[in-house]
């Protein structure tokens, strides 16, 4: 039985009790839930439903809670139901009903965990959108993992998720780009406010290899800055897909000046009553909805702001379909929050329409030290060194398995130990620990198949495993709600540390000496089940479940 299926027990036994009181059962609600309690010996689950509804249905909460105890005793998959304070409900299962759990599993196969808690919603998740002016760096390295693992997590809760990345191709960091490969390519220095290191010498003197008259040519800053950003966003696209992560949608903003968006944007806004003039410059009122000044959308000479361009950009994605937009930024973009909500509302949407997450800094150490800067980039340390330095699996997993407004200090000799020191090892090794069980049953001629007694899964470790696994729906339902996935790999090396102590307890396949009963299969299934949610949980942090190890 799982917790959902206990929790809607819960629900019809109280609209029984309702029902047989006299008591109205529309103010129950549509869904509840159910916990597992700090100590076990209160019971597998704890429901606090009668607490809630008493007072508004009129009625004590501990008699309430005796009479949906009453409704659930005759389950057959309930042991006991025992009442504790004012009107909470202590509900230990059946042996059979709690060992059903394993079977479910491994009949759902890549689907458990999956859940509705996000079911209609259509979300555009935008993460990364580095410039492309040079390689991703390790901030943007931690959203591109997050990044990704949230697109997972939401779908796998039901959401249509689109993952996006915002391609800033105009603007002046942009000449500044082109001026440094113009300069590499003529064997100048760069300008002092350009940009420096090996991978703008590359992508010049790939530039001269493509073109060798366009020194001499009559354009050649032109042909440098747009080949130039064609090669560097290939590069960043190559880097992210080795890192397991493909968007979607790139969105060039080029195009939204090209198709006149901006005016359009300007146009909605002005209808609005929320634009008005200035000193020679187009100004937007966002100061009405709360942001600390209004924000220009004009300068006095006729440029575009950058801000235009993010009003233009967020309009576009609402005439998309979406009605939820996630941006995903680091720390430095914290005064950006504000300034957006505002130009939402400008917009006539409700703030929350446009959710920004914002994340902290990570640092790759080794022995306490800052790992010295990229060879490559010149000043930061980026995507392909980091996965030079750990590998995908232990980056991924690292960078998702803090809370995103932590700071990392990622210590390069933790995550590359073969050892329980190391949380991603720890996880991937109990997959396949679990596999080569599978594997020396299969030897033997034990397959799982038909059914099992599920009653036999009495033994301490076996329940807690059980208890763990059940757990799964509702931590990944959560990591959704809260965008915070760094529940997922936690609950992981919860299960794994669950599953190693039931393999320290428990015998799976009996000695060669021993008959293979019916608590050794009932056994088979708990760690098969087991092994496939460990599959499940790494699946959604992007990071492989070897087989072998």
């Amino acid at each position: 039985m799982t917790p959902e299926t206990l929790a809607e027990k819960v629900l019809s036994a109280a609209a029984a009790a309702f029902n047989a009181a006299g008591l109205d059962a529309s103010l129950l609600p549509a869904t509840t839930a159910v916990e597992r309690p700090r100590n076990p010996e209160h019971g597998d689950y704890a429901s606090t439903l009668a607490l809630q509804v008493a007072k508004k249905a009129g009625t004590n909460p501990r008699q309430l809670a005796e009479r949906i105890a009453a409704e659930l005793t005759g389950d057959s998959g309930i042991a006991k139901v025992e009442l504790a304070g004012p009107g909470f409900l202590n509900i230990t299962l059946a042996a059979g009903a709690a060992g059903e759990i394993a079977g479910s599993i491994v009949a759902q196969g890549p689907r458990y965990g999956t859940n509705t808690a996000m079911a209609g919603e259509r979300v555009n998740l935008e993460f990364v959108s580095a410039n492309p002016t040079g390689p991703v760096h390790l901030g943007g390295t931690r959203w591109a993992a997050v990044g990704n693992a949230l697109a997972r997590t939401m779908e796998a809760s039901g959401a249509d998720v689109v993952q996006e990345y915002y391609f800033n191709d105009a603007g002046a960091q942009i000449d500044r780009f082109a001026e440094s490969l113009y300069a590499a390519a003529q064997g100048r220095p760069v300008p002092e406010d350009g940009y420096a290191g090996a991978y703008i010498d590359d992508i010049a003197q790939a530039i001269v290899d493509r073109n060798p008259e366009v020194l001499e040519g009559p354009n050649p800053q032109t042909v440098f800055r747009t080949q130039g950003i064609e090669l560097m966003f290939d590069d960043i696209k190559k880097s992210l897909a080795d890192f397991g992560v493909e968007f979607d949608v790139y969105f060039n903003e080029r195009d939204l000046h090209d198709e006149g968006a901006l005016d359009a944007a300007l146009e909605t806004l002005a209808k609005a009553g929320h634009v008005y003039e200035k000193d020679g410059a187009t100004w937007l009122r966002t100061s009405t909805f709360g942001d600390d000044k209004d924000r220009p959308l004009k300068k006095s000479d006729g440029a575009w702001t950058y801000f235009a361009a993010d009003c233009a950009y967020y309009l576009d994605k609402r005439k998309r379909g979406f009605e939820h937009v996630i941006l995903v930024l680091g720390a430095d973009h914290h005064g950006y929050v504000g300034r957006m909500k505002a130009m939402v509302q400008c917009f006539g949407d409700d703030a929350d329409r446009l959710e920004i997450l914002i994340g902290q800094f990570v640092n790759l150490v080794r022995d306490g030290k800052p790992v010295r800067m990229s060879k490559r980039a010149g000043t930061v340390v980026t995507l392909d060194d980091i996965i030079e330095q750990l590998g995908v699996d232990a980056t991924r997993y690292a960078l998702a398995r803090y809370s995103m407004d932590t700071s990392i200090d990622l210590d390069i000799d933790q995550w590359t130990k073969h050892s329980s020191d190391n949380p991603v090892y720890y996880v991937q090794y109990a997959h396949s620990r679990i596999s080569s069980i599978i594997r020396n049953a299969a030897e033997q001629g034990i397959i799982l198949g038909g059914t099992y007694n599920a009653s036999k899964l009495t033994h301490e470790r076996e329940v807690d495993l059980l208890k763990a696994l059940a757990e799964f729906p509702k931590v990944v339902a959560g990591a959704a709600e809260l965008r915070e996935v760094h529940r997922i790999a936690r609950y992981a090396e919860d299960l794994a540390g669950a599953y190693h102590r039931f393999y320290n307890a428990c015998r799976v396949i009996p000695r060669a000496d021993e008959t293979f009963t019916d608590t050794n299969l009932a056994r088979l299934w708990l760690v098969e089940a087991t092994r496939v949610t460990l599959k499940n949980a790494l699946h959604m942090l992007g990071v492989s479940a070897p087989d072998r190890m």
